[in-house]
């Protein structure tokens, strides 16, 4: 089964490790081989930047950017996918080629500065995630504290990532800056990898509003495997342990705006039998035994794919 993935931070860990080889490293949780024996069509690569290396900066935002160009696209591994018009031969790929998509998680590194984010979405940068877990120039985090909303800077974010097709993603956004941007955006956001509050109370996680919210608006939310975000304390966790996380997204009418977004990668523990992309037909498999078929290929794919096709940029259209 065709499955897509929208959150792994793989591209830290590659440009941490310059020897490190994407095609089959086992220091990666998610590798080319890893996603071929997953059935993993398209990857979603996140641009993180971890304060251990230093204020983070465009300079590194950019290097992230040159290992996906140099190490994953460059030698076959994975397409850049940029356009609405791709999502198509992804559908119909058959398992032939593998996509990558990049994004932002986090505007730190841009600096305030709104021409990095053009030039980001001309080097095939696609998602934003507006911040990490703290404050920076454009808004609050899930874990700062005083839970404050957007700055004027990060009002002028959301009004150009509107204007020229980015998707912003609200994982790690504040509750007061997740109700802000409701209504400053004129388009679709997502969760990309988020879990319901109601089930595990984690800042990270989506309270029953919230999901109502990015299902009203016809976004999307991705089911994440942090296993601190499945089960309050974290300690083995296993698939059946998503299962009530699945059920209350659907219970508040989200079955149609579900999607996985592992954060493989971003993780040093993971859930029992699903710590990287070959494990994925495990999972298809128990779901399987719960869900229709056809409810289960939405969300290992169809959502995601019909979201992009939705709000990617058109090729045809693109005046960049």
């Amino acid at each position: 089964m065709q499955t897509v993935d929208f959150h792994c931070d793989a591209l830290s860990k590659l440009w941490e490790d310059s020897s490190a080889s994407f095609k089959n490293d086992p220091k990666l949780d998610v590798s080319l081989e890893r996603m071929i024996q997953g059935h993993v069509d398209l990857q979603v690569f996140a641009v993180f930047l971890s304060e251990q290396y230093g204020r983070p900066s465009f300079e590194r935002v950019l290097a992230q950017i040159e290992v996906f160009r140099r190490r994953l696209a460059d030698p076959g591994f994975v397409k850049p996918l940029l356009w609405k018009e791709q999502v198509q031969a992804i559908r119909e790929g058959s398992g032939k080629d593998r996509y990558g998509l990049l994004s932002l998680e986090g505007v730190d590194g841009l600096e305030g500065n709104l021409h990095y984010v053009r030039l980001c979405y001309e080097l095939g940068v696609r998602c934003m995630g507006i911040t990490w877990n703290y404050a920076n120039w454009a808004a609050d985090g899930a874990m700062e504290s005083r839970n404050g909303g957007f700055t004027e800077r990060g009002r002028e974010l959301v009004r150009l990532c509107n204007e020229i097709g980015m998707v912003l993603d609200v994982s790690h956004l504040s509750e007061a800056g997740f109700w802000e941007l409701m209504e400053l955006t004129s388009r679709p956001v997502i969760a990309s990898h988020s879990n319901a509050y109601t089930i595990c109370p984690h800042p990270r996680n989506l309270r029953d509003d919230q999901i109502r919210a990015l299902v009203a608006l016809d976004g999307r939310i991705g089911i994440t495997f942090v296993p601190w975000f499945i089960r309050s304390d974290g300690q083995g966790v296993k698939p059946e342990d998503l299962l009530p996380h699945i059920e209350k997204i659907c219970e508040l009418g989200g079955a149609k705006h579900l999607m996985f977004g592992s954060d493989f990668d971003g993780i040093d523990r993971w859930v029992e039998g699903l710590a990287h992309p070959g494990h994925y037909p495990d999972l298809q498999e128990l779901l399987l035994k719960y869900y229709p078929e056809d409810e289960v290929r939405g969300w290992m794919s169809g959502h995601a794919l019909r979201f992009l096709e939705g709000n990617l940029p058109s090729k045809a259209e693109d005046k960049s």
